[in-house]
């Protein structure tokens, strides 16, 4: 198991739908994610500066980055892109952090 840290990006008059697109999450997305071997997922938003630090588990960290090739990831994002920051692909700008510090 792999643990992930990243941060992201969401507009500053979109904290309020950020959050209820992900409490509504696409039945698919939710999916991919599980398949792609994802658990223990928590998104947390800075509400002063519109930064999100996103934390998750993954089983296999390039099983996981294949979700990237997914339809209902690629919907996803589309979905998304109005209200973050985002590559030509739609995806979100993301930065992938290195951890320092893991206490069990």
């Amino acid at each position: 198991m792999v643990r992930m840290g990243q941060l992201m990006h969401v507009n500053a008059d979109a904290y309020e739908e950020y959050e209820k697109r992900h409490n509504n999450l696409f039945p698919e997305m939710r999916e991919a994610l599980k398949e792609a071997g994802a658990h223990n997922y928590s998104i947390f938003l800075d509400k002063r500066t519109g930064n999100l630090f996103a934390y998750l588990e993954v089983d296999d960290v390039d099983k996981y980055n294949a979700i990237a090739e997914m339809d209902a990831c690629k919907k996803w994002w589309a979905y998304m892109e109005p209200i973050m920051d985002t590559n030509p692909d739609k995806s979100p700008i993301a930065f992938d952090l290195k951890e320092v510090f893991h206490l069990d």
